[in-house]
């Protein structure tokens, strides 16, 4: 058994307290842990463990409460993250159960939030999407349910919107070639391409009055 002898709170993370053990400095501890200890107060081996443990936890729930604050995560990113900084699994297990019971993590939440994402910023095939949402971590059940009411074919206008100005003008032939890569670049078959160029060029023909 070792008596705690001084609690003392750190000049540089207020939020943080020394424990001194037999008149020794041992370890630091959130406040929130250190709340219920007591100048004089003995601790077994396992309690000291225990204290351990739940600082821990704090300090990776803080860690993935910061990185949830930029932008949803998904369930392994969160993991990803905290490994590398070195969390044990267990605790690891831990703030991720937390943060579903929080509602704060949730995978299919996620990929609905990156497919919408993409949708009006960076619009890309489904094939694009399902390997950027797999590199997340999500699985495939989940990104078959998140992309069951999107429209690829939308899509692909949307995607061919952000460069129809630039190329306009162009005789159809160059403008095949030119939308024909740039929606292949983005993951869209040959047959959503062909459909989304034709109407285009179609509805551009009216235009000029042709």
């Amino acid at each position: 058994m070792q008596r705690v002898t001084a609690l003392t709170r750190q000049k540089r993370n207020p939020d943080r307290i020394n424990v001194f053990l037999d008149e020794t400095f041992a370890f630091g501890l959130a406040e929130i842990a250190a709340a219920r200890l007591q100048i004089g107060q003995m601790l077994s081996p396992e309690e000291i463990a225990e204290l351990k443990r739940q600082d821990s936890f704090e300090k990776a729930k803080q860690s993935a409460f910061k990185l949830i604050s930029y932008r949803p995560r998904s369930v392994a990113e969160v993991a990803r993250n905290l490994r590398e900084k070195s969390y044990d699994e267990a605790v690891v297990s831990e703030v991720i159960a937390r943060m579903q019971e929080l509602q704060l993590l949730d995978d299919h939440a996620f990929a609905l939030y990156w497919i919408e994402q993409r949708e009006t910023f960076k619009p890309r095939s489904f094939m694009a999407l399902r390997q950027e949402l797999m590199q997340k971590g999500i699985s495939r059940d989940i990104i078959d349910e998140a992309l069951a009411n999107v429209d690829e074919t939308a899509v692909a206008h949307k995607a061919a919107a952000k460069r129809i100005a630039r190329w306009q003008h162009l005789p159809a032939d160059q403008l095949r070639d030119k939308m024909g890569g740039y929606l292949q670049r983005r993951g869209f078959g040959y047959g959503i391409i062909r459909e989304v160029i034709d109407e285009i060029i179609e509805n551009l023909s009216h235009e000029h009055g042709n």
